[in-house]
């Protein structure tokens, strides 16, 4: 059986694309190989979504999926690792099957890049966070601490001085990498405070986050930021950049920085491939912004076909 369209990623912008490519009457498979929700799955609570309250985010995601498949989308879950982009037939091989399509929707996502340290996964969405615009809101009044020194946590965390009581940027070098301008926004806010040649070795807590571990990295001294008696729990953002999922693209589309490169219209270098939501080229990085790639390539495709 040879599908319209697969797409691969059930996140947002997968399952979106999904919903359109089946309610277009196309036959319609989105493949994968996790959960369904992809990044939104870690978020306890959607409150940036327009019209959407109260929902966490597999709650939300399980709606988009059943409105995919109330009009046909098949959900697949299988690993995916090898792709032929080679011919008009497009062949998407597992370890255990292969599958044809007319059009491939590539919305495989981007993984934050991780400390690796003790209590980060378990605290993921409970304190550990890595969206400012996703999950500052949810520590107003809270001391926020932000791991990085590069232009993103820089910017991240002027952002954070909206909902933070303080905002401390902890950085294992001895300078920031960030823009001057950028840094010298930082320093002139009074709620940002910048500590150097220090690192997270852990996070504790109960429910929520209550203590960093940090290493003091020219000397090997220990110490602990501690949540103080009622205060807010605990944020710990951390912005050591993002590991876009390509490997499966490498030497078939071309790329950019290890992303997707596709505009606005969702194309990219091959026809008949279209990438969606934070796999491909973007400025910003949202589940709104996934949505509308997931409505585009959709489209796109179909027209992609229609042109066959």
């Amino acid at each position: 059986m040879v599908y319209d369209v697969i797409i691969l990623g059930a996140g947002p912008a997968g399952l979106t694309a999904g919903l359109y490519a089946a309610r277009a009457g196309l036959k319609t498979a989105i493949i994968e190989k996790g959960q369904t929700g992809g990044q939104i799955s870690l978020t306890l609570e959607v409150d940036n979504y327009p019209g959407l309250t109260g929902k966490t985010g597999p709650e939300m995601t399980e709606t988009m999926l059943e409105q995919a498949k109330s009009f046909g989308a098949e959900k697949i879950n299988d690993e995916i690792i090898e792709v032929d982009l080679s011919e008009k037939i497009k062949v998407l091989k597992s370890r255990d099957n292969t599958y044809e399509t007319k059009t491939l929707i590539y919305a495989t996502g981007a993984n934050p890049r991780k400390l690796n340290i003790p209590g980060e996964k378990e605290y993921t969405g409970k304190g550990v966070a890595y969206c400012a615009t996703c999950d500052g809101a949810f520590y107003t009044g809270s001391d926020i601490y932000v791991v990085g020194g590069g232009d993103a946590a820089v910017e991240e965390a002027i952002f954070l001085t909206k909902f933070g009581k303080k905002v401390v940027i902890l950085y294992r070098g001895g300078e920031l990498k960030a823009a001057k301008s950028i840094q010298d926004k930082a320093f002139a806010n009074d709620k940002i405070d910048v500590k150097y040649f220090e690192e997270v070795r852990e996070v504790k807590g109960e429910q929520f986050v209550k203590e960093l571990v940090v290493e003091d990295t020219k000397n090997g001294v220990m110490k602990t930021y501690a949540t103080q008696p009622g205060d807010p729990d605990t944020g710990l953002f951390i912005f050591a950049g993002y590991i876009p999922n390509t490997t499966l693209l490498e030497g078939k589309v071309e790329l950019e920085r290890g992303y997707v490169k596709a505009g606005e219209d969702t194309k990219t270098s091959v026809p008949g491939v279209f990438a969606a939501g934070d796999v491909r080229t973007k400025s910003v990085r949202q589940v709104v912004t996934a949505t509308a790639d997931g409505a585009v390539a959709a489209i796109a495709a179909e027209k992609y076909i229609e042109s066959l």
